[in-house]
Formats: structure tokens, sequence, C-alpha cells
């Protein structure tokens, strides 16, 4: 099983929020005549990179795990300032899974598919359920 990469999403306050983040950076790109992929950038290099192959970057938003990318690859490179950085490249299409809450925490985190939040089936009930009403319910382990 592959393994995955657990990280806070900072900055928003909910899926939708993220949603829009995405678009709104891969319309910059087409714009600027760049390659319409999504990458996320962190400071440290995953050593574990062929164990990620296959893996997601789950999202921890407001406090729970609320969504998921696949992982479609991981890119190293020195900035700038000579400073060791790593793209992540994404699939743009984001995945909601089972909220799981999550202390904050810095940087990412490795996180194997046993421990993972499961998917949401397409058109689940619970995602229309309001995000205060789904986080109350994820902390009291009903969801």
């Amino acid at each position: 099983m592959p393994l995955n990469i657990i990280k806070l999403c900072v900055g928003c306050d909910s899926i939708e929020d993220l949603e829009e983040w995405i678009e709104f950076r891969l319309d910059e790109k087409r714009r600027a005549g760049q390659p319409a992929e999504q990458t996320h950038t962190t400071r440290m290099v995953p050593k574990r990179v062929e164990e990620l192959e296959g893996g997601s970057l789950y999202w921890v938003i407001k406090g729970s795990v609320q969504c998921r990318q696949r992982l479609l690859g991981i890119r190293p490179f020195t900035d700038g300032e000579g400073i060791s950085r790593c793209h992540l490249v994404l699939e743009p299409q984001v995945v909601r899974t089972d909220w799981q809450p999550r202390r904050a925490f810095q940087g990412w985190r490795y996180l194997t598919a046993k421990d993972a939040p499961r998917d949401l089936p397409a058109g689940a009930d619970v995602a229309a359920l309001p995000p205060n009403l789904r986080r109350d319910l994820a902390e009291l382990g009903l969801l």
C-alpha cells in the first residue's frame, strides 16, 4: 500500500476554499503560459519518495482531515537563496474524506494507508452537512 503525506491547509476555512484556490492558481498559470499543473511547495524533501508513489496528500482544514489530493510527483529543487525545497505535484481534483480530528503540527507528516481516513462516496449525504456540524460530529467520533 502506498504511503501518504498529511499537512495543514493554512489559510483555508473549508474544502470549497481549497478548491477555489486551486482553480485560481491553475488559471494564473494558464494565463502566464505555464503548464497548468498544481504544485505545493514544502521546505523539506521526503526521504521515502518511492513509497509515496500512488499516495495522496491529506489536508487538515480547521482541525480535521477533510480531503485529499493524489500525489503525481515529487520534485526537489533549490530556491534562489540556496535552500532545498520540494514541489509536491498534485492532481487538481479534491477528494472528500471522512473527517478525522488532528492537532496542529508544523510541516508535514507521513500517513500510512491504515491510518488514513476513507474517501466519502460520491454524493454522500454527510458532505451536505454544514461544516460546524461535521466538525462537532467528527470530534465526537460519530463521523
